[in-house]
Parts: C-alpha cells; sequence; structure tokens
C-alpha cells in the first residue's frame, strides 16, 4: 500500500475513545512508506473555531488592506536589504554534480533494495525533492537553476557539438505553444504521483525518472535550453513560479532581502497555459488531500474502513485530478471575470486573469507544507539513512547508516497538537499573503483604490472559501 494522505488530524469521537485510540497508535506497530506518512493520531481541537477563526483573518486582511493608501503599500513592497555579491561560474559544476547523484539514485532504483523504506531513489524523488526542496525554494529562492540535472551537461554538450554555448532566448518553442508542453508533463507526473499503483516501486522510479532526464535533455539540444526550461521543463516551470515567493531577490549579481512574496508584484501576466499551470499546480496538492477522505470515497460507494487500495481506485482517481482543475479553474474565471464587472474594468479578461493568477502562489506553497509536513519529518529521517548505504551493501558514505529512526515525532496528543496548529497557521498565513499579494496586483490593473478594491471581492471570497476547504481537509477523517 502506498500514496500519500494529508497531514493532520480530527477528532469526533468521545473524548475517552479519542484517548484510547491515540494510546493503542502510540503502542501498536504501524507501517511507513516512502510516498506518505499516514496520520497516527486522533485529534481533540475546536475544528470550527479554527475554521471560522481562518477564514475570519482573511476576510480582515481584505478590509485591511482596501483602508490604505496603495502609496504606502507600494513602499512596504518596494523595500530592499542589499546582502551581498555573488558569481555563477560554479553553476556548470554543481549541476554536473547533480546529475551525477542523479545517475547513482537511478542506479540504485534499479539494482538497489526493492523496500521504498530502504532504497534512496524514492525516498529522494517524493521526500527530498518534491516534499522539500519545494519548500527551499519558497524561502531561499532559485536553488533548483544551480542544482538541476540539465544545465551543466547541456552546457558540455553544447561545446562538444559546437552548439551555442550561451543560454539561448526561449524562442525555440513555437509561441503558440506556451506552457502547454510543462502543463502536460505535470499533468502525467501527478497522475503519476496519486494515481499509477506503483509510484514508489525502486525500479518503475528509475525507468520513469531516467526516460524523463533523457527527453528533456534531448528537447533542450533541440529547442535550447532557456526555450525547454522556461516552458517545457515542468520542475523548472513549477521552482521558478515557487521561487518568485522567496524573500530572497537575486539581481545583477548581488543578492538582497525583500517582503516574502514581493517579486510577484513584478511578475509579466501568463498567458493561459501558464494560469492553467499554476492552477494545476494548486488542484493537485488539494485532490491529494480530499482523495482519501472519508467523503470522497463514500460519492463513490468505497467503504474507507476497507480500502481498497490505489489499483482499485485508478478510474475515479484520474476523474478526481482532472475534475478538481476543472472546477478551481472554473471558480477562479469566474472571480476574476466579476471582478472585472464589479470595477468596470476594460483589460482584456486573459491579461487579467494572468496576472492576478500569480496571488495563487503564497497559497499552492501553503498548502504544500501542511500536506506533506509529516512525510518530511519522517520519510526524511528515512532519507538520510538510505542515501549512506544506497546499494544495501553495509556501505555508510555520510555516517548516517546506523541513525535510528524517529517516527513518534509525529505520534502522540502532544505531537498532534503542535502539528496541527503549524499547518493550520501555514494555511491560513498563505491565504493572507495571497490577499496581500492580490491586492497588490489589482493596483497594477486599477489606478483608483476604489475600483481595486472592489475588483478583488470576489477572489477574496474564493480565498476565504479555500481557507475553508484547505482546514476542513487537514480535520476530516481519512483512508489508506
Amino acid at each position: 500500500m502506498s500514496g500519500r494522505t494529508e497531514g493532520g488530524a480530527v477528532g469526533r469521537q468521545p473524548r475517552r475513545l479519542a484517548f484510547l485510540a491515540t494510546a493503542l497508535a502510540a503502542l501498536l506497530p504501524t507501517p511507513a512508506f516512502a510516498h506518505a506518512s499516514d496520520r497516527g493520531h486522533v485529534l481533540l481541537l475546536p475544528t470550527g473555531y479554527y475554521i471560522a477563526g481562518g477564514a475570519l483573518a482573511v476576510a480582515v486582511s481584505f478590509l485591511v488592506l482596501a483602508l490604505l493608501p496603495p502609496a504606502a503599500l507600494d513602499r512596504f513592497w518596494r523595500r530592499r536589504l542589499p546582502l551581498l555579491a555573488f558569481s555563477d561560474r560554479l553553476r556548470i559544476i554543481v549541476s554536473v554534480i547533480s546529475f551525477s547523484g542523479l545517475i547513482l539514485l537511478v542506479a540504485a532504483g534499479l539494482f538497489g533494495s526493492r523496500d521504498p523504506l530502504s532504497n534512496p531513489l524514492p525516498l529522494v524523488i517524493w521526500t527530498l525533492l518534491w516534499a522539500g526542496f519545494t519548500l527551499l525554494q519558497g524561502i531561499c529562492g532559485d536553488l533548483w537553476s544551480w542544482l538541476n540535472p540539465w544545465y551543466g551537461p547541456w552546457r558540455v554538450a553544447s561545446r562538444m557539438f559546437g552548439l551555442q554555448a550561451g543560454e539561448a532566448k526561449p524562442t525555440g518553442l513555437p509561441p503558440w505553444l506556451g506552457y502547454w508542453p510543462a502543463f502536460a508533463l505535470f499533468l502525467a507526473f501527478a497522475w503519476f504521483e496519486l494515481i499509477d499503483p506503483a509510484p514508489d516501486d525502486p525500479a518503475r522510479l528509475a525507468f520513469a525518472a531516467g526516460i524523463y532526464w533523457l527527453a528533456s535533455f534531448v528537447a533542450m539540444l533541440v529547442f535550447g535550453y532557456g526555450a525547454w526550461s522556461k516552458r517545457g521543463e515542468f520542475l523548472t516551470v513549477f521552482f521558478s513560479m515557487v521561487a518568485r515567493f522567496a524573500p530572497l531577490d537575486r539581481r545583477d549579481g548581488r543578492l538582497s532581502l525583500c517582503w516574502p512574496g514581493a517579486k510577484l508584484l513584478a511578475a509579466e501576466p501568463l498567458p493561459l497555459s501558464g494560469t492553467a499551470f499554476l492552477l494545476l499546480a494548486l488542484s493537485s496538492v488539494s485532490f491529494d488531500g480530499l482523495s482519501k477522505t472519508f467523503f470522497w470515497l463514500g460519492l463513490f460507494g468505497v467503504n474507507p474502513l476497507e480500502y481498497p487500495g490505489r489499483t482499485a481506485l485508478i478510474g475515479i482517481g484520474s476523474f478526481g485530478l482532472v475534475l478538481t482543475f476543472i472546477l478551481l479553474a472554473a471558480v477562479f474565471a469566474l472571480a476574476v471575470f466579476l471582478g472585472q464587472r464589479l470595477a468596470g474594468d476594460a483589460q482584456p479578461f486573459g491579461k487579467t486573469a494572468g496576472l492576478l493568477v500569480w496571488s495563487i502562489v503564497p497559497i499552492a506553497l501553503a498548502y504544500h507544507i501542511a500536506h506533506y509536513l509529516i512525510v518530511l519529518l519522517v520519510d526524511g529521517q528515512y532519507a538520510l539513512v538510505a542515501m549512506s548505504d544506497p546499494f544495501g551493501l553495509g556501505w555508510n558514505l555520510f555516517g548516517t547508516a546506523s541513525m535510528m529512526v524517529e517516527a513518534g515525532v509525529v505520534a502522540g496528543a502532544q505531537s498532534a497538537w503542535w502539528l496541527w496548529n503549524l499547518q493550520a497557521g501555514v494555511i491560513i498565513a498563505g491565504h493572507v499573503l495571497a490577499v496581500l499579494v492580490a491586492h497588490g496586483l489589482a493596483w497594477r490593473l486599477h489606478k483608483h483604490l476604489s475600483r481595486a478594491a472592489l475588483s478583488q471581492l470576489p477572489l477574496t471570497l474564493l480565498m476565504i472559501a479555500y481557507t475553508i476547504f484547505g482546514l476542513w481537509l487537514l480535520a476530516t477523517p481519512t483512508a489508506g
């Protein structure tokens, strides 16, 4: 059994039964998986108060921003604190080292342990890269431009074959394609992660990772590194969008400190394909949490107490993944359309939606952190152990092969309490920051304060509804 589950819990049972369940969960051994960490606790917290408080926080943020003078907000966003200068000379070397590490991980997937908790490949990809590195991008900025395993090999190949050594401008792909290649590849990745019966299987994952690296590398040689990485390679597209939230700003060889989300306000409007990509990033994480709730399974007559496994739910999961994206895209489009009508906006709908969609980034990052927090805390320890002995030959490369995994960090009533509060706080903070960013973007579209505030009213209502939905996902019981 494998698959992610939403990291959070709620207790809707009598107090004695809840404490008994918590005690049993702490005493009995529970399975852990490289691709997920299941809930192991029942939490007795006033969930309704948390949901009401989160929705109120988002609403109050909107009201406060609507009353503040735009000039003050503009000065707030533009503040920078210079830190240091840096050079990109080591970027090729770091990328080649990253590529070498990928080769080692793929080899470990093919020839190492069959156990996803002992093989480093699924642990590195699902836990350290997808769950953990996304968080680093949102905090430290675009580290992926240095660590991605394509840039160094592409520079070497471009010199060997006489190709242009400099980064090509993003004109190698037809302009009408936009971000659709990245969108299609991200959808395939989300399907593999959430729907495929065995995304943790080391050999299966090694084959998928190897084929994807090779296909992307060929595309970079054909279309140019800049063209394919900016609009075709979904990891680079996703990580670069997330990095715009980071409080570290890298510009003209200098690093400076700025407010979280400030770089989003300087972003250009995305085309329809880019808007769809960002909405897919949010909807896929949301469906990951929704797909194992008692509510979702009950809609299709599945008994959540007798979870049939991922293989039996491929059709349901595929339908839900697409449906979640369509519903989110439709509601977002409706909110933007209604906002335009309220403000009397004569600008093209695509430009308005492509600009305001950047306010989704703080929400997507917050959901990502809250959703994968338990995965990072538990499976991250397994990753440290497995990386020291990638082939199961008794090696201890990093001195962590004999490290004891402390799964108890997420077990028990006290851990449940702080985990829930941290996850809930991250989601609420993400939505508040999204309202702040959306207001700044609206000011770019409407120079009149009243019109900017009116245009944001439907989008704020959407964010309030999504705050309630996110906290409900953390609280509702899940299966599998």
